[in-house]
């Protein structure tokens, strides 16, 4: 039984069957539906299963919408959803943010790389640190010919043993008070806590100095940019 005409209803027979829109078309009826140009399987629009031509094609247009009560409040009820639904999804991967890193080669070399450069920097700063000198200058030292009227009362214990806390430095020699903390990298320094009192200093370099800790009774070298005159 031969299929209805799309727009005609009549039969169509093969030798003049287009197949198109999901219909049966006559070569004739296959046409535009507003200028019913003929139209072939290349010059046809299709639209709601109906053939167009390019001129007469149907253009969509969007619809504006009015901001009426309602739709105002539609909109602002659906940015509080969003917003409640970013707070809980933001608690629930809190902490897990972090994406894994494959540990590959080229990322163990880039690691190294830091570790080293990391490393050359570290040692920069802490050389410059030991030698600035950010303290305010000393008093002039008095000539170092000058010895105390009891020599063996005031005399200088070696370095690395402990002073007499009790004595009492002469008229002539120097007290520091250490500004800062400072603990002994080697065994010719002392270790400082902020507020100790150094007796007998000694200028040795712009950046050393040489005395006793009146709270450890220790006797030795120490930074000078970590303590001050008193």
């Amino acid at each position: 039984m031969n299929p209805p005409c799309g727009r005609c209803n009549k039969p169509v027979y093969p030798t003049e069957k287009i197949n198109c829109l999901d219909k049966y078309w006559h070569k004739g009826c296959f046409s535009c539906e507003v200028c019913k140009m003929a139209l072939s399987m290349t010059t046809y629009k299709g639209f709601e299963k109906k053939p167009y031509c390019s001129m007469h094609y149907p253009k969509t247009s969007f619809t504006i919408v009015a901001d009426t009560p309602e739709n105002l409040r539609l909109k602002q009820q659906s940015m509080l959803n969003s917003q409640a639904l970013y707070k809980e999804d933001f608690e629930k991967n809190k902490g897990k943010g972090f994406s894994v890193v494959v540990d590959t080669p080229e990322m163990q070399r880039l690691k190294k790389t830091q570790d080293q450069i990391s490393n050359i920097k570290y040692h920069e700063d802490f050389e410059k640190s030991r030698f600035r000198s950010d303290a305010p200058p000393p008093e002039n030292r008095q000539d170092y010919e000058e010895q105390p009227s009891n020599p063996e009362r005031f005399s200088q214990p070696p370095v690395g043993q402990t002073c007499p806390a009790a004595v009492a430095p002469p008229s002539g020699g120097k007290r520091y008070q250490a500004v800062y903390s400072y603990t002994a990298a080697d065994a010719d320094e002392v270790s400082l806590q902020e507020g100790d009192l150094i007796l007998n200093v000694e200028q040795i370099d712009e950046g050393w100095m040489f005395g006793c800790n009146q709270r450890t009774g220790q006797r030795g070298m120490l930074p000078a940019n970590y303590v001050r005159p008193v």
